[in-house]
């Protein structure tokens, strides 16, 4: 059975290096199944770590964070004009985002429902271009701060290519700056303001502003030119289910894809599609380094491997949904040896356990 190991120790070293670089609060993005770590497990150990605050940005993980957090921050990053979003969001003492009039007169109404005033981010759309007032938007972002059911206790944006244009982030947080000055001119106090997200912490300076909201950094895997050592974290692993040996000219797999050109020893990995193993890019940011690197691979017909006893062995006959065959031969791999794959942990099925050791 396949299940995806994380290193706690090299998550404790991740997550007390970043606190260390943000020199300040950090809010711990747990989106995406904990970025593929598991919610429940990743959030634990920022909460272990000191972790105060999180975000996520679907309000079905609400129920979840619920359960295993006391009196921690938790930001919705979704501005939704969805009337049972919003009650989600307000019921459970969340902060949700305000990026549209509209989705504050939504909030507002729900808050009125409830007798109850709802805290809330007001978002600045600096050019990623989804949830966000744009800063010529400026009047409808104000008139927010006047609605009677809702309490602003902070303000944040997202960059859009800090990964690769540390000019281009600056400019955002310069363009953010400028406009929750002019907000702070017209309505006083607006709370805690935030932008920087992984790369933008690793990439750019004097991004860190009141809080950084980090997730994929915590894992290691997130494009940096940083010099900052982050432990690469995930492993997919599973025991080698069965080995058998084919004569030559023996085809393997679907449609025979393969053929074997000398006696060959095959090992059985139940690792396939279903788990993850090639169905999604290997770096977790899109980069055209990444992009024309894929092609160049694809030129050169270049195979995916399976690591066995800490050996490199390449697969052969393609990838199955539950199993795939790998190249031993000369090997003395036998049925139970431990066989790992490196990939994404947001290409790992959420159903794969995650287990930290």
């Amino acid at each position: 059975m396949s299940r995806y190991v994380i290193d706690k120790k090299g998550l404790g070293e991740n997550i007390e290096l970043i606190k260390e670089m943000a020199n300040g609060e950090v809010i711990g993005v747990v989106k995406g199944n904990g970025y593929g770590f598991g919610i429940k497990e990743f959030t634990l150990a920022l909460k272990e770590h000191g972790i105060k605050a999180f975000a996520v940005t679907e309000v079905s993980d609400i129920p979840v964070l619920k359960e295993i957090l006391d009196n921690e921050d938790i930001l919705v990053m979704r501005s939704t004009c969805v009337e049972s979003e919003a009650k989600i969001i307000a019921e459970n003492d969340c902060i949700a985002t305000i990026g549209s009039l509209a989705a504050a007169e939504m909030m507002n109404k729900i808050g009125a429902e409830l007798e109850k005033k709802v805290k809330c981010h007001l978002k600045i759309d600096t050019g990623m271009g989804r949830y966000g007032f744009l800063p010529s938007e400026i009047n409808d972002a104000i008139k927010c701060y006047s609605l009677p059911n809702l309490e602003f206790i902070g303000a944040y944006t997202h960059f859009s290519s800090a990964f690769r244009n540390s000019e281009l982030t600056g400019a955002q947080l310069v363009l953010f700056k400028d406009t929750m000055q002019q907000i702070k001119s017209e309505v006083g106090e607006v709370g805690t303001i935030h932008a920087a997200n992984s790369p933008a912490l690793l990439n750019v300076e004097g991004v860190c502003l009141d809080a950084v909201r980090i997730g994929s950094a915590f894992t290691g895997r997130v494009i940096t030119k940083s010099k900052a050592k982050l432990n690469r974290l995930g492993v997919l692993e599973a025991e080698v289910v069965d080995v058998k040996t084919v004569p030559a000219g023996y085809s393997i797999g679907y449609n025979g894809t393969y053929t074997t050109k000398r006696e060959t020893k095959i090992a059985i990995v139940p690792i396939g599609h279903y788990d993850g193993f090639g169905i999604g890019k290997e770096k977790e940011l899109y980069d055209f380094r990444y992009v024309l690197s894929v092609f160049k691979a694809f030129l050169k017909k270049k195979q995916m491997y399976v690591r066995i006893n800490g050996e490199f062995h390449y697969v052969i006959g393609g990838i199955g949904l539950s199993h795939t065959a790998v190249d031993i031969t000369g090997t003395d791999i036998k049925p139970g040896d431990l066989a790992t794959v490196d990939i994404s942990p947001l290409m790992v099925n959420p159903r794969i356990e995650r287990v930290y050791k």
